[in-house]
């Protein structure tokens, strides 16, 4: 139904090219030293070489996840077309446009604001055929350069440690691509049953419409289409993305306080960013669900942060030793429970 090159050409042209001087740092000796620091302190080591650093535009950030997406989204789609009957035509071409349009904005918006990127196609199978990519958009971390007034080579390293530790994440943690991609599969097969057997047109009842006012009231717009079920699996998805991205952050202050010694400001400077936009951006960013993905970066962070200073930089290694041990929701606001659940009882 995702007619891909009309979407790749709207994403294109919402994106742009960005302008002004891109950064010239050398991304192979930041991503090399990241490295070095970040698996020394998270006692993560990869099983296999990291992916090579690469600086792209924007236009190549389209691309590359515009591919990522069609490998998740096609199987499913192909099947729900083949389950239209005699409707198969219309419908491809009415909601296959809106579909495409939909897709095309969202990603040309993104890559108007992502700095870096580890690249990895949440499918078992695509790994062989599709490896991990390491990427930087130059153009937005140019834009963000000047905005920011930083010291370029501090600038990227500070960005360079993030996404190292999620390369080093995946490669030094054999079950984790597994887990994300078989929740993801979950995901994908309760919404074929959705396509199989669609809900009747019917009016919402009051819990319903209450529901849809708060979830857009705190930028969560995709529960407002889950199921029960679905938003259970969406509830361990959004735990686990927080746990990587809470722990990126942590790592990044706890390895570099000697390489960034300006980070209270830049990080001061990235809140004024995020604050300072736009109203249509606000918008959009809520819509997107970027919101939500604030919230993940800042609940992470604080438990991680909160769980090293209550039992050493050893105990948040268990993090990462099991899925079983990755926190829940709930633990992620009161990490001394995960504590107590793992039975780390004493500092280290």
């Amino acid at each position: 139904m995702i007619d891909w090159v009309i979407a790749e050409r709207i994403a294109s042209y919402v994106a742009g090219s960005g302008d002004g001087r891109v950064p010239t740092a050398d991304l192979v000796e930041l991503a090399q030293e990241s490295e070095r620091r970040v698996t020394a302190y998270t006692g993560l080591y990869p099983d296999r070489p990291l992916p090579k650093p690469e600086g792209i535009g924007r236009r190549e950030w389209v691309d590359t996840n515009l591919g990522s997406m069609r490998l998740l989204l096609d199987p499913v789609l192909k099947r729900a077309d083949t389950r239209l009957g005699p409707l198969r035509p219309a419908v491809q071409i009415g909601v296959g446009l809106v579909l495409s349009t939909e897709v095309g904005v969202v990603v040309g918006y993104l890559a108007q604001r992502v700095l870096g990127q580890y690249e990895l196609v949440l499918l078992d199978e695509a790994v062989q055929d599709r490896p991990p990519r390491l990427l930087f958009v130059l153009p937005n971390l140019g834009q963000a350069l000047r905005a920011f007034g930083a010291e370029e080579r501090e600038f990227m390293t500070w960005v360079t440690l993030h996404e190292v530790t999620h390369a080093v994440q995946f490669a030094g943690v054999p079950w984790l691509h597994g887990h994300l991609s078989s929740l993801v599969r979950e995901l994908l097969r309760t919404a074929e049953l959705r396509l199989e057997s669609p809900r009747r047109a019917r009016i919402p009842t009051p819990d319903e419409i209450k529901r849809v006012l708060a979830a857009v009231r705190h930028g969560d717009l995709v529960s407002i289409v889950a199921s029960q079920s679905e938003r259970a699996t969406l509830n361990r998805v959004q735990a686990v993305m927080a746990v990587i991205e809470g722990h990126a952050e942590h790592v990044m202050d706890a390895v570099a306080p000697d390489l960034l010694p300006s980070l209270p400001r830049l990080r001061q400077a990235l809140n004024k960013r995020r604050r300072s936009q736009s109203v249509l951006s606000r918008l959009a960013g809520r819509l997107l669900g970027l919101e939500l993905k604030l919230r993940q970066y800042e609940q992470g962070k604080r438990f991680c942060d909160a769980v090293v200073r209550e039992a050493g930089p050893e105990s948040l290694r268990l993090v990462f030793s099991s899925p079983e041990a990755l926190p829940t929701l709930e633990e992620l606001d009161k990490p001394s429970a995960w504590l107590t659940r793992i039975r780390v009882t004493d500092p280290p």
